[in-house]
């Protein structure tokens, strides 16, 4: 039995995401941070871990993204799941007044927050917040989660589908300490800092053109460790151990003072 770490209580997207993800019988486990997802998996207690790498609709997940700069697994896997978010309560939709839940998920339901004018409380997880108001037990109170968080705390769903928009993904990466062997259609990872040189960065994107590799997804993040520096997050087609792409590689190290490869794994579809 495969073992799979994620962050939140039990009904979280993240173990959700898991349980499409590896299709035969799993084992989830549950951390309080991402930092504790990782290093369950870097120490053995896990076999792999889920994170949320970015939304659809509010971008991409900072504390999931700064912590790839330190970590030692591979990403071997990455999967698109579609976010439904209820607002969960005992109240009627009359009666409340405050809503918890993770600022993603606030942000997501930003509109229908305002339109009903609901005082927002951040908490560490989605899953967590239906356990939040249930310790609680206030019909003044709600929570943004899951169907599936709902059912678990047994807690009633006021409304459905009260995100922003209906085109509300989060794209989740697996990971783990093996690395996939080559394969086709297969997707790259990398994070990287520039020199401070004229045009460095120009150089690097002009590498991709180059060897005809095709970018899907390039963000600069502020580098924690000196202000006002930036790492560089890039998904390209290809896997690692093709030549090619060990030869542009080669040459992107030479215009870099940092590059980690995250790895190579199979392209998801979004269904």
């Amino acid at each position: 039995m495969k073992h799979i770490s994620f962050q939140g209580e039990r009904g979280a997207y993240s173990e959700a995401a898991a349980t499409i993800f590896f299709a035969d019988k799993i084992e989830t486990i549950p951390c309080s941070t991402f930092a504790e997802v990782l290093k369950n998996t870097e120490g053995g207690r896990s076999d792999y871990s889920i994170l949320p790498i970015e939304n659809s609709l509010e971008g991409s997940v900072g504390e999931s993204n700064d912590l790839l700069l330190g970590m030692s697994l591979n990403a071997m896997g990455e999967i698109y799941y579609r976010i439904r978010h209820c607002l969960i309560g005992t109240g009627s939709i009359g009666e409340i007044d405050t809503v918890y839940s993770h600022p993603q998920a606030l942000g997501q339901c930003r509109q229908f927050i305002q339109e009903h004018s609901l005082k927002t409380i951040p908490c560490y997880d989605t899953a967590g917040s239906v356990k939040i108001i249930s310790d609680l037990n206030k019909k003044n109170i709600a929570c943004i989660a899951s169907k599936r968080a709902a059912k678990i705390y047994d807690i009633p769903i006021i409304q459905e589908g009260i995100e922003n928009n209906q085109n509300n993904y989060t794209r989740f990466l697996v990971f783990s300490k093996i690395k996939n062997d080559e394969a086709e259609n297969c997707k790259t990872s990398i994070v990287f800092s520039v020199k401070h040189e004229s045009g460095a960065l120009y150089h690097i994107i002009n590498e991709f053109y180059q060897y005809k590799v095709n970018l899907t997804k390039i963000e600069s993040r502020p580098n924690k460790d000196t202000p006002w520096e930036y790492n560089f997050y890039v998904d390209f087609e290809g896997h690692v151990d093709n030549s090619s792409i060990k030869e542009m590689l080669q040459k992107l190290r030479g215009n870099t003072s940092f590059l980690k490869i995250l790895g190579s794994y199979p392209i998801a579809k979004l269904n």
